[in-house]
C-alpha cells in the first residue's frame, strides 16, 4: 500500500546523523566494530580511491584516530551495512587498524539511501557518474516514501533531490539521464573526453547506436561536440541513424567538407538548401543499403 504524500525538509548531514543529539543526550552509543563486519552499502555509487586525499585521511587516523564515527545499520545476515563512512573504513584498513567506531541505527532502505547520498554528495571532485547514480537512487527513494513537492511535479521533486548540492531539478534530471549510457561511454564522461551536455543527448540513443559512437570515439579518436550529439539524437529519433551516419557525423566532421564538389546532376535529386555534407550522408546511406542487399 502506498504511503500518503508528504513534504520533506532536507536537513544538513549533521542533522541527518543526529550528531548534536548524540553529543547532548547520549541517546546513540558509539561502538568499536571489527572492519570485517562492516560491509559497503548496496549499489554504493561513490568510488573509494586510494588517492592523495586518502593518504591524508590515513595519516590523520594514525595520528588522532577516527574522529567522526561511521554510520551503519544492522544486516539481517550479520554484520553492519555502511551508510556513511566508506572512505574512513578504507583509511582504517590502510592505517593498520582492526576496528572502527560506528553509530548503529536501524534505518529503512529508503531512509538509508537518502542519508547515504546526502552524506557524500557535497564532497569535492564528485564524478558525473557518481552524481548520476546517486541522484537516481535518491529520487527513487523519495518516491517510495511518497515525498512530493507542493505541486506534485516531477521537476520540483527533482529540486528536492539536488538541494544538498545546490543542483536544480533540471540539472538533476540531466545527470540521471547519464545512467542510460554504456559504462564505457560514461567512463569517457568521467575522464572529460565527452562533456556532460553532449553525453545527455547520447543517452537517448539505443545501446547499439551508442556502440557505434564508442567505436568512433575510442577507435578513431573522434570528439563529440554538442552539435554532433544533437545530430545523432535527431537521426535516432527519426529512425535514420546508421553506423555509417555516425562515422560521417563524428569522424568525417574534421574534414573540410566545403571543398567537396558534387555534380549538378546529383544535386537535382535533393531538396534545395541541402548542404554537401547532407547530400554525402544520404548517398553513403543508400550505398550502404545497396551493399547490404547484395
Amino acid at each position: 500500500m502506498r504511503r500518503p504524500q508528504k513534504d520533506i525538509q532536507l536537513t544538513t548531514y549533521d542533522d541527518l546523523l543526529g550528531i548534536s543529539e548524540i553529543n547532548d543526550t547520549g541517546m546513540d552509543k558509539v561502538i568499536e566494530v571489527p572492519l570485517e563486519e562492516l560491509f559497503p552499502f548496496k549499489n554504493h555509487p561513490f568510488h573509494v580511491l586510494d588517492d592523495e586525499k586518502m593518504d591524508e585521511t590515513v595519516e590523520s587516523i594514525r595520528s588522532y584516530g577516527v574522529l567522526n564515527p561511521a554510520l551503519v545499520r544492522p544486516r539481517a545476515e550479520g554484520g553492519y551495512e555502511l551508510i556513511a563512512g566508506h572512505r574512513r573504513k578504507r583509511a582504517c584498513e590502510l592505517a593498520g587498524r582492526e576496528t572502527m567506531p560506528v553509530i548503529v541505527r536501524d534505518y529503512s532502505d529508503d531512509d538509508a539511501v537518502v542519508i547515504m547520498v546526502d552524506s557524500n554528495i557535497q564532497r569535492d571532485n564528485i564524478l558525473p557518474s557518481e552524481k548520476a547514480f546517486a541522484y537516481k537512487m535518491k529520487l527513487e527513494a523519495l518516491k517510495h516514501q511518497g515525498v512530493r513537492s507542493e505541486t506534485g511535479s516531477d521537476a520540483e521533486t527533482a529540486d528536492l533531490v539536488g538541494k544538498e548540492a545546490w543542483d536544480s531539478g533540471r540539472k538533476v534530471q540531466r545527470y540521471i539521464r547519464l545512467t542510460e549510457l554504456l559504462p564505457e561511454l560514461l567512463e569517457l564522461v568521467d575522464t572529460g573526453k565527452i562533456k556532460v551536455s553532449p553525453a545527455v543527448s547520447l543517452s537517448y540513443l539505443s545501446k547499439e547506436e551508442q556502440e557505434w559512437v564508442l567505436q568512433c570515439v575510442v577507435g578513431r579518436t573522434a570528439s563529440v561536440s554538442g552539435t554532433m550529439a544533437d545530430q545523432l539524437k535527431k537521426h535516432s529519433e527519426e529512425g535514420k541513424l546508421t553506423e555509417l551516419a555516425v562515422e560521417l557525423i563524428l569522424c568525417e566532421e574534421k574534414k573540410e567538407t566545403g571543398r567537396v564538389t558534387l555534380p549538378g546532376k546529383v544535386k537535382q535529386f535533393f531538396p534545395k538548401g541541402y548542404s554537401n555534407q547532407q547530400i554525402e550522408q544520404v548517398i553513403f546511406e543508400l550505398l550502404e543499403n545497396w551493399k547490404n542487399s547484395q
